[in-house]
């Protein structure tokens, strides 16, 4: 009897979920052009004038889609620069094709395709949190395509701990996709909007924020595993790739708060600065996690200084 109840049980959490989905799908449709990639499909949206120079390329962390880079930063890029943002494989309305595809490596590897495909041969990568990992990543092994690199809050180090224990059972076969297509979805509409906010400290979430960067999308099964596939891989990830930080050419700024829990800058920002022979810090007293939509102008304005710094060489060049 207790497990003819808990079988209907999941079934029927299992029927919500799916029509969760589907509600989640039509509320936040993809608003870009998709990309075939190694097997899976990227999305990019471009915004700004297509001949404005240097493109730039902006990459968001875990637990996102490209819609939380978009506002404030992409648009306000936008106004002056072609912008391409990317969900990365796996999130938003990117696909992943092989469970490997969590690494910073393969991501790397996918997204250097995707540019190839639209034409840009180097570009400004903005990269926030979790893309800390990815965008060094792509400047180590793809460093042709990468003008500058502008990090937010990045990881970049191993740490210690883990990254949750719900991350960790996710990520696990079986029991994760089990747990993912049942009760995931209907649980986190309970819980998203506090998790937002918890991130965001010391500063205040923008009303609206969940819904405008289609948060939601997150709680769709396979995007939830794919997280958590991510954050579950990046601390080997980062281990293995922190040795060969002293390579990287390009110029860095990194932007960081000096009270973000979430990503903390001395184990992450610091010594990343320290390692990398061309490497601008910027560490903020009163900055938390979310770079991007905290001090957008200022981001924008080291940017442009970033741009501005390659126009004399690439002058002499020409």
């Amino acid at each position: 009897m207790i497990v003819m109840s808990v079988a209907t049980a999941l079934v029927l959490l299992a029927l919500v979920t799916q029509a969760g989905v589907v509600a989640v799908q039509r509320a936040f449709p993809p608003q870009g052009r998709m990309i075939e990639v190694d097997g899976a499909v990227l999305h990019v949206v471009e915004i700004g004038p297509h001949d404005a120079g240097l493109p730039i390329v902006i990459l968001h962390g875990a637990s996102s889609n490209l819609e939380v880079m978009r506002r404030p930063l992409g648009d306000l890029l936008a106004k002056d620069h072609r912008v391409i943002l990317i969900d990365r494989p796996g999130h938003g309305w990117s696909t992943r094709a092989r469970r490997e595809d969590s690494t910073p490596q393969v991501q790397a590897r996918m997204i250097d395709e995707a540019l190839h495909q639209l034409g840009i041969d180097r570009a400004i990568f903005v990269v926030h949190s979790w893309s800390g990992a990815l965008g060094a990543r792509i400047a180590l092994d793809h460093p042709g395509r990468v003008a500058g690199l502008m990090m937010l809050a990045p990881v970049t180090h191993p740490w210690r701990g883990g990254v949750g224990r719900y991350n960790e059972i996710i990520a696990t076969p079986v029991i994760g996709p089990l747990l993912a297509y049942t009760i995931t979805l209907p649980l986190g509409y309970f819980v998203t909007d506090s998790g937002a906010r918890s991130v965001f400290l010391p500063q205040t979430m923008p009303d609206g924020f969940v819904k405008d960067s289609a948060t939601p999308l997150l709680l769709r099964p396979r995007e939830f595993i794919a997280n958590a596939c991510d954050l579950v891989t990046l601390k080997e990830a980062v281990t293995a790739q922190a040795p060969r930080y002293g390579e990287i050419k390009a110029p860095v700024t990194i932007i960081a708060g000096e009270p973000d829990k979430t990503v903390k800058t001395d184990i992450h920002a610091r010594p990343f600065a320290a390692t990398v022979p061309n490497a601008k810090l910027i560490v903020l007293p009163d900055l938390g996690h979310m770079v991007q939509n905290a001090v957008p102008d200022l981001v924008k304005t080291e940017v442009e200084a970033m741009i501005a710094t390659m126009a004399p060489a690439q002058a002499a060049a020409d």
